[in-house]
């Protein structure tokens, strides 16, 4: 009898437990200083290796294209004796033309200065250069404007520009994952990089949290005791435009396109916090709108502070033919993957009062959904909305306003707002076979006497 045949146990590959070498590491970053070197080294280095990538960064802020150069640590003598040291510039050169721009960079939760960036804008200004950057976790709107006020006569001749480090991450992600790096090289310098600045020791991450006031305002406006006076309310209102701003760039990196935050043409900053602080106090909520392209419209975001719920919603126009019925039913057939819990509201013209009901509810009997008081009245709208518990928590972790919030956001474009098409009218149909047949030909009109030939001369009657 043959002995029993032994498996060998595979013994797992040490490598396994390695650490994947870098191209660059985090290990070792001592201090502040040292990381903002890093950050800004790592982000100038790789704007000139790849560059699509640095094309897709400069082409934000305005710069021209061209050849792109890139220096570190420059050291300039201001007036006679001060030395002032931008951690970076960028030169951007085409024929004879030339961009030149100095850079200077925050890390983690340290924030631009004013009296540093002015003192660049002069440098920049007396050396004949085009522009300063500014980049740190500080997120706005567009590259115009500033997080910091500087003074406006030293913006005549020199421009300045923001770029927060979440949106270089979104430029980096686009470019990479969506648009290809047809160089492998490149592409594998271009990861290196998205792995560093994705890493919590590089201190280049994105929104953080509301701020320490966010607690005071939040529980404020929940009591009704909110006032525009009080402090931290402008300051939860920026955050809160920062936080639009977070969730439109975490949406650009995961689709590829430019996803937009919608605000009031009309207002400047300035106005657009003045709207949110009222909107706080007057009704305990901040809301806001982000536009995906191609979407069947805006998504609505809602942080309701006095019911602690934080609404996403969509509206859509009905269709403008079939019966009030035919209408609802278009509607919940899009909505085949949605959860139950998703509300459905309908709005019908030249009535305050709209109907609404759970779309479990609206599966089962959906006449609930028609006017009641005139069920044969055609639907104008439908507004579907997924509603949350407001995150309580600060930072980043389970359970904090801004992670729930921005995963609640994702949910609901992925399970609602990317399977819906805006309602459009049939194109008109042609005839069927059949009813194009020819039709026979008509019988030739009866003899008038007159049976000359064409071209025969008429003669005149007497």
């Amino acid at each position: 009898m043959s002995a029993p045949k032994v498996t060998p146990k595979t013994a797992p590959k040490p490598e396994e437990a390695w650490r994947t070498a870098r191209l660059i590491p985090t290990t070792g970053i001592g201090g502040q200083d040292e990381q903002e070197q890093r950050a800004t080294s790592s982000l100038l280095a790789v704007m000139a290796a790849v560059p699509q990538f640095g094309r897709a960064i400069l082409e934000h802020i305005g710069a021209p294209g061209g050849r792109i150069q890139t220096f570190t640590e420059i050291r300039f003598v201001d007036g006679d004796t001060k030395l002032s040291i931008p951690d970076g510039a960028v030169v951007v050169e085409r024929g004879k033309a030339r961009w030149v721009c100095l850079v200077e960079v925050k890390t983690g939760g340290a924030e631009l200065r004013a009296e540093q960036v002015e003192r660049y804008l002069d440098l920049a200004r007396e050396n004949g250069f085009d522009a300063v950057l500014t980049i740190s976790n500080q997120i706005v709107s567009s590259p115009a404007e500033s997080p910091i006020a500087v003074d406006p006569r030293k913006l005549k001749k020199v421009a300045l520009r923001h770029l927060s480090w979440w949106r270089v991450m979104t430029k980096a992600r686009v470019e990479h994952k969506h648009h290809g790096i047809s160089d492998p090289d490149q592409a594998w310098i271009l990861g290196e990089l998205i792995a560093y600045l994705d890493h919590e020791r590089a201190g280049a991450g994105g929104f953080e949290d509301m701020g320490d006031r966010w607690v005071a305002v939040r529980d404020g406006a929940r009591e009704s005791t909110l006032k525009a006076s009080d402090p931290g309310v402008r300051i939860v209102a920026t955050r809160w435009e920062q936080f639009v701003e977070y969730l439109a760039l975490g949406l650009t990196q995961d689709l590829g396109r430019q996803v937009e935050p919608l605000w009031p043409r009309k207002l400047d900053p300035a106005g657009r916090r003045d709207l949110h602080v009222r909107s706080m106090v007057d009704h305990g909520k901040l809301q806001a709108s982000i536009r995906v392209p191609d979407a069947a419209g805006p998504i609505d975001l809602e942080a309701d502070l006095r019911g602690r719920r934080f609404r996403t919603s969509i509206v859509l126009g009905a269709p403008k033919e079939g019966r009030p019925s035919t209408r609802i039913n278009w509607m919940l057939r899009q909505l085949a993957g949605a959860k139950d819990d998703l509300l459905v509201e309908v709005r019908y013209p030249l009535q305050k009062e709209s109907t609404s009901c759970l779309l479990k509810e609206a599966r089962a009997k959906p006449h609930r959904l028609l006017y009641s008081a005139d069920p044969k009245r055609e639907p104008m709208s439908f507004r579907l909305t997924m509603s949350k518990d407001l995150g309580m928590k600060r930072g980043r972790l389970a359970g904090s306003f801004v992670i729930e919030s921005k995963q609640q956001t994702s949910d609901f474009y992925r399970s609602i707002v990317q399977g819906l098409r805006a309602w459009a009218p049939a194109p008109p149909k042609l005839p069927t076979a059949a009813a194009a047949s020819p039709v026979a030909s008509p019988e030739p009109p009866p003899f008038t006497g007159d049976d000359r030939e064409f071209g025969e001369a008429v003669e005149p009657r007497n």
